[in-house]
C-alpha cells in the first residue's frame, strides 16, 4: 500500500537506537527524509548511515531535550534543509522504582525527559506546520497511561501526561490541516528487553529456547491475547499510518498496538 509520504521529512526524537530507530527506518522506507535524533554522536550518525545505506535520506540532530538549549540545536539541525512535516515525539527514560525509591527530584527530572521535552518540540515546530496547512503530530505513549503499576510510578505519570497532551493539541488544532495522535505500544522487544528476560528466565522457570522463554514471560508478566511481544517494526508501521495522508480523518485517537494487554472498550 502507497501511504503517499513520498517527499515528506520527520523528525523522529530518541531514534538513535530501539524503537525510535525502527520507526525513523520504517519511514524512510516509506520516502519520507528523517531526521535521526539522539544525544550520542556516534549512534545517532550510525543510524542515519544505516537507513541512506539502504536508500534512504537521513539528516541527524544531536541534542538533550530536557534542556531548552539542546531543544533548540535539534530544531536547529531539523530544519537546517526544509520544514519538519511529521514529528514523532518518542524520546522518553524509564526507571523501575518503587514508590520509595522514586525521589520527589527523580519524578522532576522524568517528567522534564518524559513530557516537556516534547512540549518543546511542539512548540518550535508545529507553528510552522499550521502556516503550511499539514502536519502530523504522534506520541508514543503506553498501556501504563491508564492503567498504572505499582512500581515505577513516576513513569506512569508522565505516560499519562502525555496521552493528556496530545489529545488537548489535536483539540487546539481544530480545522488546521495537522492532526495529533498517541501510539502505544505495549511490552515490546527491544534488544536490552531479551538480554533482561535471557537473563531472569533459569531463576523463573521459563525454559531455555527463545521461545519457551518468551511464552512464559508473557504468560507472568504481561499476558495478552496474542501471547508474545510486540516487535518495533510493528510499532513503527502504525506510526507509519498515522504520520500518512490516509489517517487525514484520525486525530485525538490512541491506537494501542499492545496485543491486547489493555483491556477496556475506550
Amino acid at each position: 500500500m502507497d501511504l503517499q509520504l513520498a517527499g515528506k521529512r520527520a523528525l523522529v526524537t530518541g531514534s538513535s537506537s530501539g524503537l525510535g530507530k525502527a520507526i525513523a527506518e520504517r519511514l524512510a522506507a516509506e520516502g519520507v527524509g528523517v531526521v535521526v535524533h539522539g544525544r550520542d554522536v556516534a549512534r545517532t550518525e550510525k543510524v542515519a548511515a544505516e537507513i541512506r545505506g539502504a536508500g534512504g535520506r537521513a539528516a541527524v540532530a544531536i541534542g538533550d531535550l530536557s534542556t531548552d538549549e539542546g531543544a533548540e540545536l535539534v530544531v536547529g539541525a531539523a530544519l537546517a534543509d526544509a520544514p519538519i512535516d511529521i514529528l514523532v515525539n518518542n524520546a522518553g527514560a524509564y526507571a523501575q522504582l518503587s514508590w520509595a525509591e522514586a525521589t520527589p527530584e527523580t519524578w522532576r527530572a522524568t517528567y522534564e525527559g518524559n513530557v516537556i521535552s516534547g512540549v518543546r518540540m511542539i512548540q518550535r515546530l508545529v507553528p510552522q506546520m499550521r502556516r503550511r496547512g499539514w502536519g502530523r503530530v504522534i506520541t508514543i505513549g503506553g498501556g501504563l497511561a491508564t492503567q498504572p503499576m505499582a512500581s515505577h510510578p513516576q513513569y506512569n505519570a508522565t505516560l499519562a501526561a502525555r496521552h493528556n497532551l496530545a489529545v488537548s493539541l489535536a483539540r487546539e488544532l481544530k480545522d488546521t490541516g495537522v492532526t495529533s495522535n498517541v501510539v502505544a505500544p505495549g511490552a515490546i522487544l527491544v534488544d536490552h528487553v531479551k538480554e533482561l528476560l535471557t537473563g531472569i528466565a533459569p531463576a523463573r522457570g521459563w525454559g531455555e529456547t527463545w521461545e519457551e522463554i518468551e511464552r512464559g514471560a508473557v504468560r507472568d508478566t504481561i499476558p495478552n491475547d496474542t501471547g508474545r511481544f510486540g516487535r518495533p517494526e510493528e510499532i513503527a508501521a502504525a506510526v507509519a499510518y498515522l504520520s500518512s495522508p490516509l489517517a487525514d480523518y484520525v486525530s485525538g485517537a490512541n491506537l494501542r498496538v499492545d496485543g491486547g494487554t489493555i483491556r477496556n472498550v475506550a
